[in-house]
């Protein structure tokens, strides 16, 4: 069985993964996790997205972190394949895996029997020409007006997204669906839990988040990325790119901070609205100290 963690950023998703694996670790079990965090995956892109380092990952295997290097291009579909692959190599020796992250898209092509569209390289190439002649925010309105549910998943930042929704609209006549599993199969029997928390409480964790990122040196990790090149991906990345443009002197850091945090509450929203419509899911206070338990009797109740 594949256990799944989900929520938005700040909910605790990563402790409690550590949590939970350490409980089944106790009853003669090993556990491993395996990240479905879009950036996660990029090497030296730690400060900004919350990763944690080895010393403080209880001796937990984990998996897909630090895969690709920030020039490369993500994708989903290469992620699908290795995520798979990677709980099926834990199942074959007997452990757990624990799939955790808040990209929803990453998470739902695991969870589910998601299939990807074939590109079309010429309606790719006018899109992608669109995209550098009208920007992001138009694309978006396109997109809203075709496959509202997609837009408002994908956000109007993430021009290659975008990009790709309107590519599989076009082709194949239908929405892209936002990889929203409302009608989709598992693709293995899951167990899923996601966790939540007010809203007040998160904006704070969120904020204290970001201005964290500063403190610990986003602006420095930033500027060693820019040495080294960076690929469209990751240097859109929130709060990598803030950082960025205090680095060229077209923000302060007060502005960089309070913009990262404007697009870190909206992303926070766009993940409650993905994983609130994940079927089958057991939602958890993320401070309730009795979270771990509630979720043993669950996996219990499933096995």
């Amino acid at each position: 069985m594949l256990i799944v963690i989900v929520g938005a950023t700040g909910t605790g998703k990563s402790r409690f993964s550590l949590d939970l694996g350490e409980l089944i670790r106790s009853e003669g079990r090993q556990a491993e996790i395996i990240n479905a965090d879009a950036m996660q995956l990029y090497r030296g892109m730690d400060v900004g997205t919350a990763k944690l380092p080895v010393s403080e990952r209880r001796g937990i295997p984990h998996h897909l972190l630090d895969v690709l290097d920030p020039r490369d291009e993500a994708s989903v579909s290469k992620y699908q394949s290795g995520a798979r692959a990677a709980i099926c190599d834990i199942l074959d020796r007997g452990a757990v895996p624990i799939l955790v992250g808040g990209s929803g898209l990453y998470v739902s092509s695991v969870v589910y029997n998601f299939q990807f569209p074939a590109t079309d390289p010429v309606i790719r190439a006018r899109l992608e020409q669109e995209l550098l002649d009208r920007g992001p925010g138009l694309l978006y309105r396109d997109l809203m007006a075709v496959d509202a549910d997609a837009a408002e998943a994908i956000g109007p930042h993430n021009g290659r997204r975008l990009v790709r929704a309107l590519e599989v609209v076009e082709i194949t006549g239908k929405p892209f669906g936002s990889g929203l599993p409302a009608d989709s199969d598992h693709w293995m029997r899951t167990t899923s839990f996601g966790l939540n928390t007010t809203r007040d409480r998160l904006v704070s964790r969120l904020d204290d988040r970001v201005a964290d990122m500063w403190t610990h040196g986003i602006v420095e990790e930033a500027r060693a990325l820019e040495a080294t090149g960076l690929g469209l991906t990751a240097s859109r990345a929130i709060g990598y790119s803030q950082a960025f443009g205090q680095i060229r002197a077209e923000l302060s850091e007060a502005e960089a901070i309070e913009q990262t945090r404007v697009l870190t509450r909206k992303y926070a929203r766009r993940q409650v609205g993905w994983f609130r419509r994940y079927p089958q899911t057991t939602w958890l206070d993320s401070d309730d100290p009795d979270r771990v338990a509630a979720a043993r009797q669950i996996l219990l109740d499933h096995a």
